[in-house]
């Protein structure tokens, strides 16, 4: 009897050994005995104990991949996927490879973002772990994200396998000796200014790049969307002005990172080198601003060692990173200039702050209360100053 899992409504088989015209029939009346007892709504094939299968057997995928549009076929040999991919299957159906293991276990964490972590494996290769379980897709998406960016002529990382983890999933690349720009900055403190200077000519390079309409989400629909749960936590008049603020951005297809911090660049043979990729999208430069601001600076109002906990350095070297790098991407030493686009900067990275401890917390820790109050007084200062956001 073949093996098999329900999950809510997903029902997923096991094959296993050879699969041909000798036992195909007999595979294929265990499979649709278990359908007719379970009635589920999507259906997978798992593959990872399949040694061979004919083209009797793909006959058998064939019916069912009709019968479930969500077919998937997944945990499939090299060699099992040959035959698929050769006899036309892959395009006709989801098809999944399965992934080589490897483990992190006393790797170094060498990056961290929202949707996972990156580790050094060895001195060639790192790996970005996802933390959910159920992310195989989104590792392919930021491989894709990835791909576009480096065809555009931004140094971008390119993932050349994809992995499990444990549980997980993640990307494998390769990077040469490569080090991050926070472990350079660490590493030699008198190298701020140089590393400043590669930083904010990176970020022009990445905010110069063009895409076509619609073919990467906007930042300011993603703003906004954030914004909106911040209604009934501000002053009815400072969340006007700041919904209104955000909403009066113009649309741009300008490339944007999402995610620039000192943890994700990378210099490898001299050349600063994008990693994480997973937040690209497009907007105007102030929504990368204000995530940059964050990562330096804003997160650690209210909690100072934040940003040496997150990125190794003390707060004071943050700030004079920040005012340094917002001084050569802006291009000019007229502190009037630079604190305008600093109050913008900061307009949109608080509203991201906000709502991460709305989400996280709420008024429930001591924490989590001082930097929604933080933000807040932020806002009431900030909002009266400022009357568009666009640079």
């Amino acid at each position: 009897m073949i093996d098999y899992n329900v999950n809510a409504k997903t029902l997923t088989f096991f094959l296993n050994g050879r699969i041909n015209s000798t036992n195909a029939s007999t595979v294929e009346g265990e499979i649709n005995d278990v359908i007719s007892a379970q009635l589920p709504e999507c259906l997978i094939i798992d593959c990872g104990e399949l040694e061979y299968i004919s083209s009797a057997g793909l006959r058998i995928m064939l019916r069912l991949r009709k019968s479930y549009p969500e077919f998937k076929v997944v945990n499939v040999s090299p060699e099992v996927y040959d035959i698929f991919e050769m006899t036309g299957f892959t395009e006709m159906m989801e098809v999944r490879k399965a992934y080589r293991e490897v483990s992190v276990e006393g790797c170094e964490i060498i990056g961290e973002g929202a949707n996972g972590k990156v580790y050094r494996i060895d001195g060639e290769t790192i790996v970005k772990v996802y933390d959910n379980s159920e992310s195989i897709d989104d590792v392919q998406r930021e491989r894709e994200l990835a791909r576009k960016a480096f065809v555009k002529g931004v140094p971008t990382a390119i993932s050349y396998d994809v992995v499990k983890v444990g549980d997980c999933y993640g990307s494998v690349f390769e990077l040469l000796n490569a080090k991050s720009f926070a472990s350079l900055l660490i590493e030699n403190p008198s190298e701020l200014d140089k590393l400043t200077r590669l930083f904010a000519e990176l970020l022009k390079k990445i905010h110069s790049t063009v895409f076509k309409a619609g073919e990467l989400p906007q930042a300011k629909a993603q703003t906004l969307k954030r914004i909106g749960l911040l209604e009934s936590w501000l002053p009815e008049t400072d969340y006007s002005k700041l919904y209104s603020l955000v909403s009066a951005v113009p649309d741009s297809c300008s490339m944007i990172h999402g995610d620039y911090h000192l943890k994700n660049i990378m210099m490898q043979d001299g050349e600063p080198m994008l990693i994480d990729t997973d937040t690209i999208c497009v907007g105007n430069p102030i929504f990368e601003l204000g995530h940059m601001y964050n990562s330096l600076l804003g997160y650690s109002d209210v909690y100072r060692d934040n940003v040496k906990e997150f990125i190794g350095i003390p707060y004071e070297t943050a700030e004079e990173f920040w005012n340094k790098a917002l001084k050569y991407y802006l291009g000019t030493e007229d502190e009037s200039v630079i604190r305008t686009v600093e109050k913008k900067a900061k307009i949109v990275g608080y509203s991201r702050v906000m709502n991460r401890f709305v989400r996280h917390g709420g008024m429930d820790t001591p924490h989590s209360r001082a930097e929604i109050e933080n933000c807040r007084h932020q806002f009431a200062t900030l909002l009266p100053q400022v009357d568009e956001l666009a640079l």
